[in-house]
């Protein structure tokens, strides 16, 4: 036979017996205070999902006037949907963003603002409390997204360091001293005619890659590279190693900005009988899914994005804990994943 207790609705007592905690500290987890210790925060959510426990949404938005929601809004151009969610950086993002909000009982609501119009009710979104801050991703460098969150006086956090300086917190990538790794190893390996497939020229990351992929190149006796930009697609990466290979037939490295167009550029080279890495060494950028896929599959300059997306939000939270939380930036180092393409 059921039992009374067995029917009945958990609650905070429940999960807190269950945890071995206080019924405050249930609170505060349930109410996405960040002060909690993150060990506290696990058991007590583990509690929550043995107990059955589902927070009361509207009475907690009573008591905090909070949503339990934050915003993940990805800015890009217009017809930018497409290219979006064929690439697995964004995933990866919303990835690292629901893994750390589900531990704080939060969720996200997704967001894809590609036009001026989408920009302005992303940001009226959030300002009528249908979120409690927003976590930005801009894909292109005149993005006025940050500009609007900030001058709206909303918390908000961006992924990758703004184009145009902005007063706002976001984490980023040592891009510079990620090409770099991958100009060694192509160094070590005694490439000599090495060529590079960079992302766009509008993208300070894009532009990083470049300049610390050059300089290494330098370093190592090489003066020049020659460069093609694409635009992170691989299709973008099969244009651009084409024509890197009219103007270089000799070509012995190829360095590409990202893991899609490095493997466009693998397609390339097989098509055109250069064996990989026999004839030519081929890095890319990121680590991401195609990397593994890809055949050889490719030696990479690895983006922690899970990581960083995850840093991103505790930022946000911890602004939304404590409002007078000082703006700050979270830097983090590349490392070089060697496989079979270098």
């Amino acid at each position: 036979m059921t039992s009374e207790a067995s029917r009945r609705t958990p609650t905070l007592e429940d999960v807190a017996k269950a945890a071995g905690v206080s019924r405050a500290t249930v609170s505060r987890v349930v109410n996405g205070i960040t002060s909690v210790d993150p060990r506290i925060r696990t058991v007590v959510t583990q509690a929550i999902e043995a107990t059955g426990y589902i927070p009361n949404a509207a009475a907690r938005t009573l008591v905090n006037r909070r949503s339990g929601t934050v915003a993940l809004v990805i800015s890009g151009s217009d017809g930018s949907a497409d290219q979006i969610f064929r690439d697995p950086f964004f995933g990866r993002i919303a990835g690292g963003v629901v893994r750390h909000l589900r531990s704080g009982g939060m969720h996200p609501t997704l967001m894809l603002a590609d036009s001026d119009q989408a920009r302005r009710d992303a940001v009226d979104f959030v300002r009528r409390g249908n979120a409690d801050g927003a976590l930005l991703v801009s894909t292109h460098a005149g993005d006025l997204l940050p500009r609007l969150f900030v001058d709206a006086g909303i918390p908000a956090v961006l992924f990758a360091r703004p184009a145009v300086p902005v007063p706002i917190s976001f984490v980023d990538l040592d891009h510079e001293a990620g090409a770099a790794l991958a100009a060694d190893r192509l160094a070590d390996l005694g490439c000599r005619r090495v060529v590079t497939i960079a992302g766009p020229a509008d993208l300070p990351a894009a532009n990083d890659r470049l300049s610390g992929f050059q300089r290494a190149m330098e370093r190592r006796g090489v003066p020049y590279v020659d460069v093609v930009r694409g635009n992170f697609t691989a299709e973008s990466g099969e244009q651009a190693m084409a024509e890197l290979l009219d103007a270089v037939p000799d070509a012995d490295g190829v360095f590409a900005a990202n893991d899609l167009m490095a493997v466009g550029a693998l397609r390339v080279l097989h098509e055109r009988g250069r064996s990989v890495p026999g004839d030519v060494a081929l890095i890319g950028f990121d680590d991401s899914e195609p990397a593994l896929m890809a055949r050889p599959r490719l030696t990479t300059v690895a983006q922690p994005v899970e990581d960083m997306a995850a840093r991103m939000t505790a930022i946000l939270l911890d602004q939304l804990g404590t409002p007078a939380t000082k703006l700050t930036s979270v830097v983090f180092t590349p490392e070089l994943i060697i496989r079979e393409s270098a």
